[in-house]
């Protein structure tokens, strides 16, 4: 996965502005298709879903913010630009949103709009926290503490801890904890001690944040 978004990034640096645009609706579409899935998964009764969909619990999964922060990171590092990383990312995010919320409200027949408000607040602040991912992947202190940051939200999103208490909430947001501190690596030491600053980051974040966000 790693490799393949390499790739993208080069190949996106080396395409023509009408190419890239072919690669940003690319992303919308991936958008759309993800939207209208995961809401196909959450209006379908388990016993109808395959049984190892069901039993990863694919249905909550998606329903959740681990996977698609995690995909907006991903999309973020690996655009070529700072400004391509915040029309990548909210065109994502409108798609995604888009299709989940028509796919809702004209084929499952119902709008939950205080939820529906929450994800169109996220799709509005992306491109800013696009913006600030895609300098993750540089050199220096600053990348150095965003990707403690990024790792800290994911580390809330799959851990559950508390006083005397600690354990994962899914197999799936562990993976995806585990696959972002695979794509924000430095060298071995340094990989060490940003996963051990993002921990301190998301019990901070955990003991502030009035509400639970993850």
């Amino acid at each position: 996965m790693v490799t393949f978004l390499n790739n993208m990034r080069i190949a996106e640096h080396k395409l023509s502005i009408w190419k890239q645009v072919i690669y940003t609706i690319g992303i919308l579409s991936l958008g759309i298709i993800l939207g209208a899935a995961s809401k196909y998964l959450d209006c379908t009764p388990s016993n109808e879903l395959p049984y190892w969909i069901e039993k990863l619990d694919f249905r909550n999964f998606f329903g959740r913010f681990a996977i698609w922060i995690f995909l907006a990171v991903c999309i973020s590092i690996y655009s070529n630009t700072s400004v391509r990383a915040t029309v990548n990312v909210f065109v994502f995010f409108v798609g995604m949103v888009g299709s989940y919320y028509l796919y809702s409200k004209y084929i499952a027949g119902f709008f939950p709009s205080s939820y529906a408000l929450i994800w169109i607040g996220f799709t509005i602040i992306s491109p800013l926290l696009a913006f600030i991912c895609w300098y993750a992947k540089g050199s220096g202190k600053v990348p150095f503490i965003i990707s403690a940051g990024i790792i800290a939200v994911l580390f809330n999103t799959a851990f559950a801890y508390g006083f005397g208490y600690f354990d994962v909430k899914s197999p799936l947001e562990l993976t995806v904890f585990v696959l972002a501190i695979i794509i924000l690596r430095r060298t071995v030491k340094e990989t060490i001690i940003m996963a051990g600053m993002g921990a301190v980051i998301a019990f901070v974040l955990n003991s502030i944040v009035p509400f639970q966000f993850w």
